[in-house]
């Protein structure tokens, strides 16, 4: 019997609220997300997480003064553990959980991993769309962190699924759940809403608007309603720099006056966390009330919901030994997207 080690990537959130600064500090302290040299980057985000903290503490004072994260994706481990326990090909999994910016962090699970002593290590980000701010840069720190503790098995790693059929179907029973409950309202407005990024990081190559579009479209796909009204927007906006669009706000804004009620979709979060339960359910819901939205209705992230767990264990069972690729056969992206780390052969 092999034994098979699965890491699960995600953001991390403080567990108190004097986690608040060194979790921000430590956010805006990565390379992939403030891309300056290590000295300038070190005191811009000081200065940021300083400035920060205060506001980010009342959001997570919203949230009884910890972010959920961890336990939501400890959650969604277990929930993945039992399926893949059902698997009929006789290998053992167990599956860890590694934070990129607070605690369980990489260093500490590699030694976890270490100890376990797989064969294989199977590498899986709790990010559904490809980004060089998330994904990428939560492998790049296991890469090294694997390196230091010793690591030698092999490692498949399986960077996105935009499109797997579980994830897709996950989301599309959750808007029909809300739709059915919204019956007698006025037909609604789909707000599908994601994490925004810098415009600079998109025109530099980087796959996660365009793997967006893709979730998006495969999701209208499978809901199959005719004449279906949804937009895509992006949330989360920081700093002076440009920002892909259209911006949340400024779709909620519009749906006000167009007299549309909303059902917002938070299309690239797979967790419940503070810009779920804060940023949309409460700060966009009161926008939405003071530009008149009739009505205003958010989808719950897929989390442990059978079918995105059943897929997830399906890339994993599915895997192709040894490959860093989306979807673990061939290159999903269009090869303009240099920010794509899929080996294969690339798509035209």
């Amino acid at each position: 019997m092999a034994r098979k080690a699965v890491v699960l990537f995600n953001l991390g959130g403080p567990d108190n609220l004097n986690a608040v600064e060194p979790f921000l500090f430590n956010l805006f302290n990565d390379p992939a997300i403030i891309r300056l040299p290590k000295p300038v980057r070190f005191l811009i985000a000081k200065l940021i997480s300083k400035r920060r903290a205060p506001i980010a503490q009342e959001i997570y004072r919203k949230m009884g003064g910890a972010s959920p994260l961890l336990d939501e994706t400890d959650r969604q481990a277990k929930a993945l553990s039992e399926q893949l326990a059902t698997n009929l090909d006789g290998d053992q999994y167990q599956v860890f959980v590694a934070m990129r910016y607070w605690h369980p962090r990489a260093d500490a699970v590699a030694r976890e991993v270490k100890a376990y002593d797989p064969d294989e290590v199977i590498l899986l980000p709790l990010y559904p769309q490809f980004s060089t701010t998330t994904s990428d840069s939560s492998l790049k720190e296991w890469a090294r962190e694997a390196d230091r503790a010793g690591i030698s098995a092999a490692t498949t790693t399986l960077c996105c699924y935009p499109t797997e059929t579980g994830f897709i179907s996950a989301y599309t029973d959750l808007i029909r759940q809300s739709l059915q409950k919204m019956e007698g309202e006025d037909a609604p407005r789909l707000l599908f809403s994601a994490h925004g990024l810098p415009k600079k990081i998109v025109d530099g190559g980087d796959p996660y608007q365009w793997q967006v579009e893709q979730t998006v479209a495969a999701i209208a796909a499978e809901l199959a309603v005719a004449d279906l009204d949804y937009r895509i927007c992006y949330q989360s906006r920081v700093g002076p720099v440009e920002w892909i669009g259209p911006a949340t706000e400024d779709e909620i804004g519009r749906a006000g006056e167009d007299g549309k009620s909303l059902l917002v979709v938070p299309v690239a979060f797979v967790s419940e966390h503070s810009e779920t339960l804060v940023e949309l359910d409460v700060e966009y819901a009161e926008l939405a009330a003071e530009k008149g939205v009739p009505a205003y209705h958010r989808v719950p992230t897929v989390t442990c919901h059978p079918a995105f767990i059943k897929g997830l264990a399906g890339i994993v069972l599915n895997r192709k030994r040894g490959c860093h690729t989306s979807h673990c056969h061939d290159r999903l992206c269009p090869k303009s997207f240099v920010g794509c780390k899929t080996q294969p052969k690339e798509q035209e």
